[in-house]
């Protein structure tokens, strides 16, 4: 994988481990399984409804030691075969440009940031499936050029809730899971009761995979091609549980999809069904760490995004607290 210096690595293979494949009939009957249209007002805050004053308090109590971890990747400015887009950044002013004293610098910062490179939130009005987003709303009738009319990232507003870490490579014992390698939800009631910890209603999930460390070690590839992440399998459980955040290193859902012409089948289901944003590309190295070392895989979670009206999204850097 890690070939000659400045060379691109190969993509790993996908291997088998994706499956098993779903018809687009029964991913459909999944789809109403879990869908929760006309549940909640304001509907473009979805899942995030969720979260009442208790649950804050509740979440707040989870602090100890008040060690607070980032959850952002570094702004990745280099392209890759993981980073098509790069986010841009360049200075404006070098103390050149207003009066003297005292001199300024100041900075450009942008991206094209639904992709693999920058750690963002998914907002509702990001997924639409059949033409529908969350709610049933027609997609083209709430998402033109002058952005999202409905289910924008604007009326998420910030989030403050219990975070639970699924850190598979811990439970498995190893140091990630291969690209392609499918999470069910039998791997999360496993990964429960290995971490002690249960998801309930309104908490965030975050799923480590550990494609950060391996693409540390062993090189970028792309994540299009092959990422470890949830089979539309476990969705249900989620559902069942009432989460109000889905997240992970990767975008969570696993590729190559299992599927049959969805590309991204759990974006499908948490954005456009069940109204529940998705974290994506964060880096979980640190809180994995911090959480072994403390034998707590549940946290204060802290995620505000940008206040962007009429936004699909929003660049983030999600804060958890031990």
């Amino acid at each position: 994988m890690t070939g000659n210096p400045g060379e691109t690595p190969a993509p790993p293979p996908a291997g088998t481990g994706n499956g098993p494949a779903v018809s687009r009939e029964e991913f459909d009957a999944l789809f109403e399984t879990v869908r929760t249209w006309g549940r909640w007002t304001p509907a473009d805050r979805g899942a995030w409804n969720r979260v009442t004053p208790d649950l804050v308090r509740r979440a707040t109590a989870l602090v100890r030691s008040g060690t607070v971890v980032p959850l952002a990747r570094p702004w990745n400015t280099t392209p890759g075969p993981d980073n098509s887009r790069p986010a841009l950044h360049y200075m404006s002013d070098l103390g050149d440009i207003e009066p003297p004293e005292p001199s300024t610098h100041k900075d450009f910062i942008a991206a094209d940031y639904h992709g693999k490179a920058v750690s963002h939130l998914d907002a509702l009005s990001h997924v639409a499936y059949r033409g529908r987003l969350y709610d049933g709303r027609t997609a083209r009738e709430c998402v033109d050029a002058g952005g999202a009319r409905f289910g924008a990232v604007s009326a998420l507003g910030p989030l403050v809730t219990k975070g639970v870490l699924l850190d598979l490579p811990t439970v498995a014992g190893c140091a990630w899971l291969e690209p392609g390698r499918a999470v069910h939800g039998e791997d999360i009631v496993s990964a429960e009761r290995a971490l002690d910890v249960t998801i309930d209603e309104g908490d965030a999930v975050l799923l480590r995979s550990g494609s950060v460390r391996r693409r540390r070690e062993l090189g970028a590839w792309d994540p299009d091609e092959a990422s470890a992440g949830f089979h539309v399998d476990a969705v249900p459980l989620l559902a069942e549980r009432g989460i109000a955040l889905l997240g992970g290193d990767g975008d969570s859902d696993v590729r190559p999809s299992p599927v049959d012409g969805l590309h991204s089948p759990v974006h499908a289901l948490a954005l456009a069904a069940m109204g529940v944003p998705l974290l994506d590309n964060l880096d979980l190295e640190a809180l994995s760490a911090a959480a072994a070392e403390t034998g707590r895989y549940e946290f204060l979670l802290v995620v505000a995004p940008l206040n962007i009206p009429g936004g699909t999204g929003s660049p983030v850097n999600p804060v958890a607290v031990l």
